[in-house]
């Protein structure tokens, strides 16, 4: 069954919330009773790096007894359960580990482009925004006078970026789901369910070529090919964007949804950013065709030399 980014996030907040309701007992261990010169008290005990410890609680009642019993279950039921959505998080393919300095930096990176990043994926994708109108937009969520399309279009961009360099999601490998994940965000409120691969033929505007219709297990075995490939993370990221771009794995929103996946795995692999700048839209989709045509690789050497910001 397809793994769905969501289904981790979910899992994610939820063991965040568990952790904090641990963090709220007052007690942690097994309760125990001693008699001590004919009085009872209580204690807790708990083994601590191969060793067994005992803490003094109060004098013995039933009633915090009792408390005693009851927060040590529920402690166990959730460390129980905690140990099961880390189990289910491990077969989803996330690990919960700390990001790396190089990452974090490259998240402040993106997030200092972010503005500059969706304005030229706008630009790439003809959506009829100005700069000052873009950023008015992922500010404030909505600009008069403009068309509601493309505010929307914006705002799903804006999601979808802010999703990419949540933590959570940076954690996660950079395959087909976290891919269709992407494109449902980008497509959301135009299409019913964005995220699926199309199922039916389509054409590309400029061009004779026809992308084929997506098999799923073809295109998990060339994601695998090029993240394999015995090249730097910024070579794959670019081989990467081109090759969904090409592919038109979605009814639509595919070079947004190519950019922002190829990102992903350049921001969580500490390997800079990939931004087609306003001023280079042009050129690159005349590359772009050339590409799509098997003519020419200059598509590859452009993203590579004119659009990657590598970290300093």
């Amino acid at each position: 069954m397809e793994t769905n980014i969501t289904d981790i996030k979910e899992l994610t907040n939820k063991k965040a919330s568990l952790n904090a309701r641990l963090a709220l007992l007052p007690y942690d261990g097994t309760p125990e009773v001693k008699e001590i010169n004919g009085s009872a008290y209580l204690y807790i005990r708990k083994r601590v790096g191969g060793k067994v410890t005992s803490k003094y609680v109060d004098v013995y009642s039933d009633e915090l007894y009792q408390i005693l019993l009851k927060t040590n279950l529920e402690r166990r039921e959730i460390k129980k359960e905690i140990r099961l959505i880390d189990k289910l998080l491990l077969k989803m393919g996330y690990e919960d580990f700390e990001l790396s300095v190089k990452v974090k930096m490259n998240v402040d990176l993106a997030r200092s482009n972010i503005k500059n990043s969706i304005y030229s994926q706008a630009v790439l994708e003809g959506i009829g925004t100005t700069f000052p109108q873009t950023e008015d937009i992922i500010e404030n969520g909505v600009v008069s006078n403009l068309n509601s399309m493309d505010v929307q279009k914006i705002l799903n961009l804006k999601r979808a970026w802010e999703f990419v360099l949540d933590e959570d999601t940076l954690k996660y490998e950079s395959d087909f789901s976290l891919y269709c994940e992407i494109a449902k965000i980008v497509n959301e409120g135009f299409l019913y369910n964005g995220g699926l691969p199309r199922a039916f033929s389509v054409q590309i505007g400029g061009t004779s070529y026809i992308p084929p219709i997506p098999d799923k297990e073809r295109i998990k075995k060339d994601f695998a090919k090029i993240f394999s490939a015995h090249k730097s993370i910024k070579n794959r990221a670019v081989d990467l964007c081109l090759y969904c771009m090409k592919a038109q794995i979605f009814q639509d929103g595919n070079k947004r949804s190519a950019v922002i996946f190829a990102n992903h795995y350049l921001v969580s692999n500490g390997g800079g950013l990939l931004i087609i700048d306003e001023k280079h839209v042009s050129l690159f989709k005349k590359y772009l065709i050339d590409f799509y045509e098997e003519k020419s690789k200059d598509a590859n050497k452009f993203l590579l030399e004119d659009c990657t910001i590598l970290l300093k």
